[in-house]
């Protein structure tokens, strides 16, 4: 079994690198893949609750990630710096997340076989 970690890093509109990386990581899942999700810098804003992007025209993925368990997707970190520096906590997003400093993130992408950036 191989170990992926889906690295977001991107604001989630605008683009489509939040929806193709929450793709991955259910498929990479479904072909019992351990996946692991981790949020960093801007990527930690597709987590925040109450997001409304029909009105700017996207679909509204978001709600997928609260599918995770389905797919035995349990490892979602999400680094602790990145929550301060957008005056972000834990209780503002819409899946449960570990919260974790940047030792901690560097040890989790070294113990994965790969990591896939979007």
């Amino acid at each position: 079994m191989k170990k992926i970690c889906i690295l977001f890093r991107s604001a989630p509109h605008g683009t489509t690198k939040g929806r193709e990386g929450l793709d991955l990581a259910l498929l990479s899942a479904s072909f019992e893949q351990e996946v692991s999700l981790l949020f960093v810098d801007e990527g930690i804003l597709h987590l925040v609750k109450d997001q409304q992007p029909e009105l700017i025209g996207a679909k509204d993925y978001i709600a997928t990630f609260k599918a995770l368990p389905l797919y035995d997707i349990d490892v979602v970190l999400i680094c602790k710096q990145s929550l301060a520096d957008y005056g972000l906590t834990p209780g503002l997003l819409t899946i449960p997340v570990t919260a974790v400093n940047d030792d901690s993130i560097a040890a989790h992408i070294k113990s994965v076989d790969e990591v896939i950036v979007f």
